[in-house]
């Protein structure tokens, strides 16, 4: 049962994948609350983190209603965070953090996981890449994530990177 469950995950994944690719997602923004698209992604991990007693972190800011597909946002959201969450040791900690600037907002989602090898950094936004460390290869995955986090945000006017956290993990900022 948890192999078809995988098998079913990965092929909902590549169905997605396709139809954006093809044109077949329309996405539709609208103002709403980044807030509740946030916390929309969270609750999609929140089962996986608790099972590895991860924390997950939403430091306190004032909510902004911005231009944004709420569904397909929170989805981008929740891959970053199923990343995260996937990658991380037990009982650690997955902070986000909004910061409001003048023409753009931020939205940064750090963990404590196992990090990414600065050569691989221009290749993690690639359909199908999948990292080369072992604890990588050992996890399950298509490697479709985070480029749909990618096509998803940039469709948008948005855009996503990684750097190395001080914590030894990785800091998605978007």
């Amino acid at each position: 049962q948890k192999e078809v469950k995988k098998l079913n995950s990965l092929l909902e994944t590549l169905f997605q994948l396709s139809r954006l690719e093809r044109g077949m997602i329309y996405l539709a923004p609208e103002r709403a609350s980044l807030k509740e698209t946030l916390v929309r992604a969270v609750n999609g991990v929140y089962l996986k983190a608790n099972e590895k007693h991860i924390e997950i972190e939403m430091e306190p800011f004032e909510d902004i209603k911005i231009c944004h597909d709420v569904k397909w946002t929170a989805e981008a959201f929740a891959n970053v965070l199923d990343n995260a969450v996937k990658y991380s040791p037990e009982k650690s900690r997955i902070q986000i953090r909004v910061e409001r600037e003048v023409s753009y907002v931020l939205i940064e989602i750090e963990d404590e996981g196992i990090g990414i090898p600065k050569e691989e950094y221009s290749n993690i936004f690639k359909r199908f890449y999948r990292g080369k460390t072992p604890e990588v290869e050992a996890m399950e995955g298509a490697g479709v994530g985070l480029y749909l986090v990618r096509e998803i945000l940039e469709a948008q006017g948005g855009s996503v990177r990684a750097l190395p956290s001080h914590r030894g993990g990785t800091i998605f900022q978007m």
